[in-house]
């Protein structure tokens, strides 16, 4: 066969028990360190090998830590909150987390209509990816119409290219925010605060019904009854109606006093 009787019966002397076990002792006590801090350590300790030996071998034991690479955005602009002139024209989305008493975290994506500060929808789960953000926002569609615009964050559900696309589909335009920038998006992060204080960190749930259940009376009040500063003083779905008169005359019948033309004195 043409081959040397030394190559074909040749076995290799190599004997990387003692690396073995010093990489996997530095691997076991600094878990977050790499090849080249635990490289050097070795050799501050005395060790003789050159730096291809150790690699080869700490390949070989499958210690390579995987690199996060930073997520490359398109360059986002700036864009001033403009409030619009009716209502569905303009929603603004974000995401909260919390946990439930056993330590298992859960999500809130949240929805609010930027006309009157309306909750429009508060989706609660334990994992919410962009198929599931992209199921709530044909719900409200379907329900309310095509805002021209929705403003959000960089968050990773909400860059997928499956949104994009639906976006596209709807002509719907998704007005990012800059990256670290959250007063760009600052109606849904003011309202996060009084959700985060009313319910998230108001009560202990033992599993996602009961938050569910909280945050369903929460929007009710939110919307029909709590009353906001921006809006004179009125919840948003009266101040949205033009029904504040008819809340005031519902709410506090006992001070209604009746005139009587007659016995009024020129």
């Amino acid at each position: 066969m043409a081959i040397s009787y030394s190559s074909l019966h040749y076995r290799s002397k190599k004997n990387d028990s003692n690396l073995i076990e010093a990489l996997s002792q530095k691997a076991k006590d600094f878990p977050r360190e790499g090849f080249r801090k635990a490289f050097d350590r070795l050799r501050n300790e005395g060790l003789k090998d050159n730096h291809k030996r150790v690699h080869r071998v700490y390949k070989k034991m499958g210690l390579c830590l995987r690199r996060k690479h930073k997520k490359r955005l398109p360059a986002r602009v700036k864009v001033p909150i403009v409030i619009p002139k009716q209502a569905h024209l303009s929603w603004s989305i974000d995401f909260m987390s919390d946990s439930i008493t056993n330590g298992r975290k859960f999500r809130a994506f949240n929805v609010i209509d930027d006309y009157n500060r309306e909750v429009l929808f508060i989706e609660n789960d334990y994992s919410i990816k962009s198929s599931r953000v992209i199921w709530v926002l044909n719900h409200l569609v379907n329900k309310h119409q095509i805002p021209k615009e929705i403003r959000m964050d960089n968050g990773p559900e909400l860059i997928a290219k499956r949104l994009q696309l639906w976006s596209k589909v709807n002509d719907i335009k998704l007005q990012y925010i800059q990256p670290g920038k959250p007063t760009q998006n600052s109606l849904i992060e003011r309202f996060n605060r009084t959700y985060r204080e009313s319910v998230l960190d108001s009560y202990l749930f033992d599993n996602i019904d009961q938050v569910r259940e909280q945050t369903n009376l929460f929007i009710k009040d939110y919307n029909e009854v709590r009353p906001h500063d921006a809006l004179g003083g009125q919840p948003p779905v009266l101040w949205k109606y033009g029904q504040q008169t008819s809340a005031q005359i519902s709410a506090f019948p006992d001070h209604i006093t009746t005139i009587n033309n007659n016995n009024i004195k020129n």
